[in-house]
C-alpha cells in the first residue's frame, strides 16, 4: 500500500505503533523521524524502514514535508477515507 502524507509546518504525528511493517521517502521538505528512542533529522530524498511493531512517528518545524509512506500488508484503517495525519504543535 502507498501512502502519501503531506504535512503543515509546525505539526506532529502521534507515535505510535502497527504490526505491518512500513517504509517512507521523504519527497519534499524537513523532518524529525521518531523511532524507538531516536530521533533523526531528515531532508528530501531520505528513506527509513520501520519494522513491525516498532513505535516511530514524525514532525516538522518551519519547513512542511510530504512524505511517501509504504506499507506491506497494506493498513486496513487506511482503507477508509479519512480527516487526516497530522496535527498543529
Amino acid at each position: 500500500m502507498l501512502s502519501v502524507v503531506k504535512l503543515e509546518p509546525n505539526s506532529a504525528g502521534t507515535v505510535h505503533r502497527h504490526p505491518e511493517e512500513q517504509w517512507g521517502v521523504l519527497l519534499e521538505g524537513e523532518c524529525v523521524r521518531i523511532q524507538g528512542d531516536e530521533e533523526l533529522t531528515m531532508k528530501a530524498g531520505d528513506f527509513w524502514y520501520t519494522p513491525c511493531g516498532v513505535s516511530h512517528g514524525i514532525r516538522t518545524a518551519e519547513i512542511g514535508a510530504t512524505v511517501l509512506d509504504i506499507f506491506s500488508p497494506p493498513r486496513e484503517e487506511y482503507k477508509k477515507q479519512g480527516e487526516g495525519f497530522s496535527s498543529s504543535t
